[in-house]
């Protein structure tokens, strides 16, 4: 099966090699200081992960893999209607399917409903790469419609797919670490990739920058849509959502119940940073 032969046997390891790595070196190399415990936060954030991934794994790729496959059979999608050098599919499949996550992230936050689910990732009072792991089962599921459409509209190859949710991991796992990088080394890679200090700034109390940097691998889609916001200094982000800040707000349990519970709306002195 081409899941375990891929994902499974090569996917996880890179995963979990990236991740150990980003774990060590955000050690020694903090961006923004620490305002909670980490081991309690990535208890709490590994608990939340269990039921997404699991999900991931036992219903999300096999249903993305089962419609790859139904539109290379069937000749659907952009890559199977022009002829060309396979590298050069994959390298359009691959942009189709970044941009589709790309405003798949936007519409999490401009609907109500999305946003229950995905307020849980937000919630994080630090973001390091264990923030990479906390999302709550029912945005994985909501995930499934909305992929899975730019998965249909690319083409892409079962292969292709995989090697992007790799990739997409990957890039979730790098751009959630708080790994400080030299200041121009990382602004040479913002040009082409989504990098924690760009994705920091999403993850502010402030609305106004909560609501940008939506990209997840490269970076020009905020660019090209002027949804892009670089030049808030990572000493001035506090991260988190001023409505969930205390410690009840924040155990596993709370967690997963909170889509399902009366949501808190922003406060007015934190829509926007004076």
């Amino acid at each position: 099966m081409l899941i375990r032969k891929l994902f499974d046997k090569k996917g996880i390891p890179i995963l979990a090699t990236v991740f150990l790595v980003l774990f060590v070196a955000e050690s020694r190399r903090q961006l923004r200081k620490r305002k909670s415990s980490r081991l309690e936060r990535g208890i709490i954030n590994t608990a939340v992960s269990l039921p997404a991934f699991s999900l991931l794994r036992l219903l999300f790729l096999p249903l993305m893999i089962s419609l790859a496959k139904k539109s290379g059979e069937q000749k659907w999608g952009i890559s199977n209607q022009y002829r060309a050098n396979p590298l050069f599919k994959g390298v359009v499949a691959f942009l189709i399917m970044d941009y589709g996550n790309y405003l798949w992230h936007i519409m999490n936050h401009k609907s109500d409903f999305l946003w229950r689910f995905h307020l849980v990732h937000h919630t994080d009072v630090d973001m390091d790469v264990t923030t990479a792991l906390r999302f709550h089962f029912g945005e994985m599921i909501g995930s499934i419609f909305a992929r899975g459409f730019f998965i249909f509209l690319s083409g892409a190859t079962a292969k292709e797919v995989l090697m992007y949710e790799i990739l997409f991991e990957a890039a979730t796992e790098f751009h959630h670490s708080n790994l400080r990088l030299p200041k121009e080394t990382e602004r040479i890679l913002n040009y082409f990739i989504v990098t924690p200090r760009m994705h920091g700034i999403h993850h502010s109390q402030y609305k106004n920058e909560t609501d940008s940097n939506y990209s997840v691998i490269f970076s020009f889609w905020d660019r090209l849509h002027r949804t892009a916001l670089l030049d808030i200094a990572q000493e001035r982000i506090v991260v988190g959502v001023p409505s969930y800040r205390q410690a009840e707000d924040l155990t596993i349990g709370a967690l997963l119940k909170l889509p399902f519970s009366k949501i808190r709306t922003w406060p007015v002195n934190y829509l926007k940073r004076n």
